[in-house]
């Protein structure tokens, strides 16, 4: 039997939610193409669209925008663990930690995990995981950590806590599209990892806790870390080209270029260049928007890879103020909304993944030699 290795070409479920078309460079959102929705609909209608199949009219939304924020108060014990955690901790560890630690303060863990339970339990942590990441930050920049409101969008909240006040809107709507961009993506690393979970009938908050411990690699969602480490090493316009020859020659990985799927351009990196480049010439500095380009062009002139969605993301991140380290959490933040999509679709018609493996050890008939005899 032929070995695929990473699962590569094996299609392991259906979905009704998201589909990834490499070859045409294409991303859909139950139906939608993403550049429909992009700039179109905020964040909080793509999770109404990918938890319930269609997009909310105002009565829905206004009901389900309701629901989602009386979710936004984190339990005490998960705000003393915030303020505990040790300041170098990575904050990919802290929130997988505390939306963990979440799972111990629900009051249904002993009753029978129907739909409605299920899809308040995605609420909780979609309304929480912001929070999480910005407390976390505050707490250990030694600053006070602002009280919850429901007055704000996603994107306006998470800006108003990291920052202690609330931000331009011009910010706070890039911030949104970023999440509208990022909220699913097919069966990726870490969709699988909570689909896997929860296909053991495990509870909600593992299946969540397990995708945020694999978006956390550098090769998932960690690699938008690595776009802007990469441009502080290089440093100026001027370094661009000998970097990158230098890095080729070494037959090194350039972070943020090429895509495991897309064998075309991703469909959600324009997006995020254009905002890139307006947030470079407004709030940033305009040589992190010029390099990264210069890097893109390059790559598509030697190697006819493209930037992927990381590329731009990081530079966007960047010129809003958001930490470094913040960049693959806020990734989780948006991610959640499909990782929670995916989990209530693996229950709705489940079986436990149980995929075979290759043997590739000794051939059977060892014999065990007594322990004083083994070399």
């Amino acid at each position: 039997m032929p070995v695929a290795k990473g699962l590569e070409g094996i299609v392991a479920n259906s979905t009704r939610l998201s589909d990834v078309i490499g070859d045409k460079g294409q991303l859909i959102y139950s139906g939608y193409d993403i550049n429909e929705l992009a700039g179109k609909v905020s964040f909080k209608e793509v999770i109404y669209l990918l938890w319930k199949g269609k997009l909310p009219n105002r009565e829905e939304l206004a009901q389900f925008v309701k629901l989602l924020r009386a979710e936004r108060e984190l339990p005490g014990g998960v705000i003393d663990f915030l303020k505990s955690a040790p300041k170098t901790a990575n904050p990919m560890d802290v929130m997988r930690t505390a939306v963990s630690m979440l799972g111990l303060y629900d009051l249904e863990m002993d009753k029978e995990a129907t739909r409605e339970i299920n899809e308040r339990r995605a609420r909780s942590i979609t309304a929480k995981i912001g929070i999480i990441a910005a407390y976390f930050h505050r707490a250990r920049s030694g600053k006070s950590l602002p009280p919850v409101r429901d007055d704000l969008t996603e994107a306006e909240h998470f800006l108003y806590l990291i920052n202690g006040e609330v931000q331009p809107q011009e910010a706070a709507d890039t911030l949104d599209v970023a999440f509208v961009l990022h909220a699913d993506h097919g069966t990726n690393a870490s969709t699988f990892s909570a689909r896997v979970t929860i296909s053991t009938l495990s509870d909600f908050y593992s299946a969540i806790t397990s995708a945020i411990g694999t978006l956390k690699g550098p090769l998932h969602g960690g690699a938008n870390e690595g776009v802007i480490e990469m441009l502080e090493e290089i440093g100026s316009e001027d370094k661009v080209d000998a970097y990158i020859e230098e890095q080729l020659a070494q037959k090194k990985k350039i972070m943020g270029i090429g895509h495991r799927v897309y064998k075309t351009l991703d469909p959600r990196a324009p997006h995020l260049q254009k905002m890139a480049v307006k947030l470079s010439e407004k709030l940033g500095d305009p040589k992190w928007i010029k390099m990264s380009e210069r890097i893109a062009q390059l790559m598509k002139e030697k190697k006819n890879l493209n930037a992927n969605v990381d590329f731009y993301s990081a530079t966007v991140y960047y010129s809003l103020g958001i930490p470094t380290d913040l960049f693959t959490p806020v990734f989780a933040i948006a991610r959640c909304a499909g990782w929670c999509a995916q989990v209530l679709e693996q229950l709705e018609d489940n079986r436990l993944y149980r995929p075979l493996s290759e043997y590739i050890g000794e051939p059977v008939g060892k014999k065990v030699a007594p322990i004083e005899e083994r070399e």
